[in-house]
């Protein structure tokens, strides 16, 4: 099935389907955040005060089945502290589709994008009970490096 999967890097015209497939990956926040959060990607190239860009893979007629959001970060647990690396900010594949290599497609678009930007080294997080993440990523050469909780306290 990956001979049958475009990708590409997402335009201002594919800003409903990448919004919709957000809000599929963090249904949390409104569909409004995830349009406004891509629109500011798209017109700058940046998340933050770094590099940033969706890849997204069509399988049919132009409807969108998944996407990959990577970055730039200026380190990342268990990778080499003196090289930026690329990060998976957020990936999603339409859950009838997984499987059939379109995220290994949209991942392998993502280390091509991290590679022009000087990285050498890929890194991503996931929830510690996601065990789907878990099991894509190790099936991708990736290897956790930590376990830990995040905290947050408001002052």
């Amino acid at each position: 099935m990956e001979s049958t999967i475009k990708i590409w890097l997402a335009s201002a015209a594919d800003r409903l389907q990448v919004a919709a497939m957000r809000a599929a990956l963090w249904p949390d926040a409104p569909l409004e955040e995830h349009l406004r959060e891509f629109d500011q990607l798209i017109a700058t190239g940046m998340s933050g005060t770094l590099p940033a860009a969706t890849f997204v893979a069509e399988q049919f007629g132009g409807v969108l089945v998944g996407f990959l959001d990577v970055g730039l970060r200026s380190h990342a647990d268990g990778c080499d502290a003196a090289r930026p690396v690329g990060y998976v900010e957020g990936w999603w594949v339409r859950e009838d589709l997984r499987h059939h290599g379109i995220g290994r497609a949209l991942l392998r678009a993502a280390e091509d994008w991290a590679r022009s930007h000087g990285c050498r080294e890929m890194a991503s997080d996931a929830l510690i009970d996601n065990q789907q993440s878990l099991a894509a990523h190790r099936a991708l050469g990736f290897e956790i490096v930590d376990r830990c909780y995040h905290f947050r306290k408001s002052m």
